[in-house]
């Protein structure tokens, strides 16, 4: 039992709100994956851990969801329209989270709709344009935006005036052999003059 809270003091105090086994794992310094899952089962049979899918829980049901939305499937990344609308550069509301990953799914978890879209494992791998952000990376305004037109022949912006265009054309490189999506951004950049 002492084992137990003392393990449970080291989630509490931890700034993740959200915990893969493995994360669990590795705060508690467990190398017996029985005694973890022992642990983890009893803290969310107590109602001390909150189980949002198998495999990952949080401290209450007030976890972060960009940043559940990146231990479903790593390597990922937040990016495509959450970001886009955010920053005010597409006007639609989205009740879903869009993930860039190495396959395309979508995942119902607690409610809430996760779409993963699948890019290719240099540009997922490839920090350009990455912000860190509370425990996972998300991509800036210009990345989300180059991503959208990686996956997107045609794409509708509204407020292409919230962007640096300047970051825009310093990532443009790593999705060289696009000269699809160059044309593209190069129009858009002569539309907002």
């Amino acid at each position: 039992m002492k084992y137990f809270k003392k393990s449970l003091s080291i989630l509490l105090r931890s700034d993740f709100t959200v915990f893969t086994f493995k994360d669990i794992s590795i705060l508690w310094g467990d190398t017996d994956s029985k005694a973890t899952l022992a642990g983890i089962f009893y803290y969310v049979k107590t109602g001390q851990l909150y189980r949002i899918r198998k495999g990952i829980y949080a401290k209450d049901k007030n976890y972060n969801s960009l940043e559940f939305a990146t231990k479903i499937f790593t390597p990922s990344y937040v990016g495509f329209e959450t970001v886009l609308a955010r920053a005010g550069v597409i006007f639609q509301f989205y009740g879903q989270i869009f993930v860039a990953s190495y396959l395309t799914r979508e995942i119902v978890a607690d409610g809430r709709t996760y779409v993963y879209r699948k890019i290719k494992d240099s540009l997922l791998t490839n920090h350009a344009g990455m912000e860190f952000a509370s425990h996972f990376m998300m991509a800036s305004p210009e990345r989300a935006f180059l991503d959208v037109l990686y996956l997107n022949k045609d794409y509708h912006f509204d407020n292409l005036s919230k962007l640096d265009w300047d970051k825009i054309f310093e990532i443009l490189p790593i999705y060289e052999g696009h000269q699809r999506m160059e044309k593209q951004v190069r129009a858009f950049y002569k539309k907002k003059l």
